[in-house]
């Protein structure tokens, strides 16, 4: 019997293929569906973005300018709203508002008059870094982040053609050479026209006024090792610095304009040499442009001033944008000032900038026409003094004149004692700032005071000094720093009474009769405030003012009442919080008006 074989298959068995295809149609769809929902939501939010509805809204970004780059701030301000901004889901609005920086710095710093001058900033374009030194000498919390340039102008000598004229085909002109030019009965001589008399220029405050401040800057700068800065605090102290500042405050004219616009209307308004009281004044380029064309007026003047440029080392005004901080300001404002300020950089909008008058990296083309100004290279630029020495030049230009009689009330309770920064106590950075001050005076009255509790038998404060000559006590006022130490309490306004008491009986008429405070603790003992404040009123004499301004160092002083005070008498209050910033407050005090 034969045998079969069976051919067997071996069936191999799985799962069936639709149902994969199925499940991967469902994930394909589900991610379509998610990349649509994705690029749709863009999409969506773009054009919400693109028609100004944003989820949280507008939020208002406010700018202050100085009126120098007012009008082309303004024009990239409108700009960058067709841009339709946002930041941190907000529709950003922009306002530019132009105002003089001297204004912005009191608001900021003494207390903002919203219905003189609006609301408070964001942020703050300026024209010179100087400003910002000031804000952050006075408040340096009130610096929002590193300011930053956006544009630049050199200072120019602004004359009348003919004397500009004479200027530049003689043997040329340097800022160095001021305080011996300024100071000789015939410095037209040097130009070849000794029959014009004194070559006299106008040096308005350079606590207001940056362009004076670049310009005595750069007169002080030939004592630097180079001969073109930077000027240091250092250098302010030696003799013939001091010399040459006493040499050019003696120098300005006796009825000096307060601004620098002012004077380059008086210089205009007539042709004659020195007819306005004087020849020439430092101006920065782009408002020299300004004046002749009329921008800041509305009228050209009808003969323009010519700009002179300096031989040597050219001080160059830098128009930092200068971000704010504050309890006003948001994340949304922060974030959108930081945005602002790179549009600000972009090319197209440095050619608005480059427009108005302003030299900016991103092209050479000037404005036409522009009468007076010959857009001279710049070859050779000054080196800038830092932060702290700037406050200091303006303090010594503020002691040149002989015009101030302070007296300095200095804390001496136990919290002095406490860390002041860098290893070293409040005390010890306040003695070096009193003695650096001592030393950098070139005239002008100075008197110390100490307080702290039974200093002088029950009293709480002591003479350390009188208030005399700087010249004539120098070594007393060094040694009255030396041995003052922290001891107990902290009865300030007692003491405060007695030592203006004590100026009203020694009154100098025709100078700047000032207390400034230095004091790092609360009240607690003797007058309160509100007796304080009485007493003052009852004892005030008409004619006679005396400035009361404070700088509250560390966390601890009580600074609405400090504030008062110094705003009810004229003064200022300053507020550092470790002791490395009492020298540049100061001199930013000091040098203030």
């Amino acid at each position: 019997m034969s045998r079969h074989r069976a051919l067997r298959t071996k069936v191999r068995r799985g799962i069936a293929t639709w149902p994969v295809a199925i499940v991967g149609l469902v994930v394909l769809l589900v991610l379509g569906w998610l990349g649509w929902s994705w690029v749709g939501g863009l999409v969506e939010r773009r054009a919400a973005a693109q028609a100004g509805d944003c989820d949280e809204g507008d939020a208002l970004l406010r700018i202050a300018s100085t009126p120098s780059i007012a009008e082309a701030v303004k024009q990239v301000a409108e700009a960058w709203s067709g841009t339709r901004p946002v930041v941190y889901d907000h529709c950003i609005l922009i306002e530019v508002q132009s105002i003089d920086s001297d204004v912005v710095l009191g608001g900021l710093t003494q207390g903002w008059d919203t219905a003189t001058i609006g609301e408070r900033p964001h942020a703050w374009v300026t024209d010179s870094m100087l400003w910002a030194n000031r804000l952050g000498a006075q408040n340096a919390a009130l610096l929002g982040g590193v300011p930053e340039s956006i544009a630049a102008s050199p200072v120019l000598l602004a004359l009348h053609q003919d004397q500009a004229q004479a200027v530049q085909s003689g043997s040329g002109f340097r800022w160095t050479d001021l305080p011996d030019l300024a100071g000789a009965a015939d410095g037209w001589g040097r130009f070849g026209h000794p029959e014009w008399g004194r070559f006299t220029v106008a040096m308005p405050d350079p606590a207001t006024n940056a362009a004076t401040a670049m310009a005595v800057q750069s007169a002080l700068a030939g004592a630097s090792p180079e001969g073109k800065g930077p000027v240091t605090v250092e250098m302010l102290a030696l003799e013939p610095v001091k010399s040459t500042m006493g040499r050019l405050s003696s120098s300005k004219p006796a009825q000096t304009p307060a601004t620098t616009w002012e004077a380059m209307k008086l210089l205009a308004d007539d042709t004659a040499v020195n007819a306005a009281g004087f020849s020439a004044v430092p101006v920065f380029e782009v408002d020299l442009y300004r004046h002749n064309t009329g921008k800041d007026s509305g009228t050209p003047p009808s003969q323009p001033l010519y700009g002179v440029a300096a031989g040597g080392p050219t001080p160059i005004a830098d128009f930092p944008f200068v971000p704010l901080a504050g309890d006003w300001v948001g994340e949304a404002q922060v974030r959108a000032a930081q945005a602002f300020r790179e549009f600000l950089r972009e090319p197209d909008q440095q050619k608005t900038l480059a427009g108005a008058g302003l030299r900016v990296e991103a092209t050479t083309e000037r404005p036409k026409p522009s009468p007076g100004i010959r857009w001279a290279a710049v070859t050779d630029t000054l080196t800038p003094a830092d932060a702290n020495t700037t406050q200091q030049i303006s303090a010594a230009w503020a002691t040149a004149g002989d015009g101030q009689v302070v007296t300095v009330l200095v804390d001496t309770s136990k919290s002095m004692e406490e860390p002041g920064g860098d290893g070293r106590s409040r005390m010890d950075w306040v003695k070096q700032a009193l003695s650096g001050q001592v030393n950098r005076s070139v005239s002008g009255s100075l008197g110390l005071w100490e307080f702290s509790r039974e200093l002088d038998g029950d009293r709480p404060y002591r003479q350390v000094v009188p208030t005399g000559p700087v010249a004539a006590q120098r070594q007393a006022l060094l040694d009255g720093v030396a041995e003052l130490e922290p001891r107990s309490a902290t009865q300030l306004y007692t003491s405060v009474l007695a030592l203006y008491e004590r100026m009203l009986a020694g009154y100098q008429d025709g100078k700047r009769n000032r207390i400034v405070v230095l004091t790092d603790g609360v009240n607690d003992g003797g007058l309160t405030f509100q007796e304080l404040t009485s007493r003052l009123a009852s004892v005030k004499q008409p004619g006679k003012d005396i400035a009361i301004s404070v700088i509250a160092l560390g966390p601890d002083p009580e600074r609405a009442p400090l504030s008062e005070l110094a705003r009810s008498t004229g003064g200022t209050l300053s507020v550092v919080e470790d002791g490395r910033g009492v020298d540049a407050a100061l001199g930013q005090l000091l040098s203030a008006e």
